[in-house]
């Protein structure tokens, strides 16, 4: 299936220096949108743009902390400025802080919340605030199967991110009288620099796939991990026109490891 709706438009993706939010930007572009890539890590960033515009997607950099709320207000200002009204926003951001809550220090806790669900707030907000005087529009908060799911040693992302993700769709349920699309895709474990930070040095990523009893973790019915391409395809999707009648939605790209539950 072919998506339409997405060419010519200007898309801003935060997270976009790698992993996922990477894979957003390049999907994105390589389906004809203008993309406005944003990352707080201005080498790594520099590094995706060039790469992503010698392929020739039609791509912009924009260092930037998505904690900071007047300077997302800022950007968001600036984006539109030099390339257009934003009719795609994709917060992919995030940050991961692992350990036992008893071990988790309040800089962890705070930074977890700021990043991965501050940071889609402050986000949100400036872009819609634009969004609905035009009454077009599409959101997409990545958030994660571990925010409808415990996990042992993720108290601080999981709650972040189920935080982030119930604000999309109030967001989406406020936005719904100017036809702005609010969802979430909620990927499992993917293979990205986050993911593999959390092994440790003689770790597999076969023991993800076959899960952990011991750790009350089920493990990946497709056996496999997912690619950030599988994550981003869901995201393209959302904001296409094949997904308009779609709102308030949370996909999850997760190989069944949730089990929907």
């Amino acid at each position: 299936m072919e998506l339409t709706g997405i060419e010519s438009k200007i898309a801003l993706v935060t997270g976009a220096a790698q992993g996922i939010g990477a894979a957003v930007a390049s999907v994105l572009a390589g389906a004809g949108a203008h993309v406005a890539a944003v990352d707080r890590n201005a080498d790594a960033l520099a590094t995706a743009v060039a790469k992503l515009t010698a392929g020739g997607g039609s791509v912009r950099g924009y260092g930037l902390d998505v904690c900071d709320s007047e300077a997302v207000d800022a950007l968001v200002r600036r984006v539109e400025d030099e390339q257009g009204p934003i009719g795609i926003l994709v917060n992919a951001a995030g940050v991961l802080h692992t350990g036992r809550v008893v071990e988790l220090t309040d800089r962890q806790w705070e930074e977890t919340f700021s990043v991965n669900a501050g940071g889609v707030f402050h986000m949100s907000r400036a872009v819609a605030r634009r969004m609905t005087g035009r009454r077009q529009g599409s959101i997409v908060t990545v958030a994660s199967n571990a925010a409808g799911v415990p996990r042992v040693e993720m108290g601080a992302y999981a709650a972040s991110k189920a935080a982030s993700a119930q604000f999309t769709r109030c967001l989406g349920l406020e936005l719904s009288d100017y036809g702005i699309r609010c969802n979430v895709v909620s990927p499992g474990s993917t293979d990205t620099p986050m993911l593999r930070s959390m092994f440790h040095e003689d770790a597999d990523p076969r023991q993800v796939i076959e899960g952990s009893p011991a750790a009350y973790r089920v493990g990946i019915p497709l056996r496999k991990l997912a690619r950030p391409q599988d994550v981003a395809e869901a995201v393209a999707y959302l904001v296409s026109e094949q997904a308009g009648h779609v709102t308030m939605h949370d996909l999850y790209v997760d190989g069944g490891a949730a089990l929907h539950v």
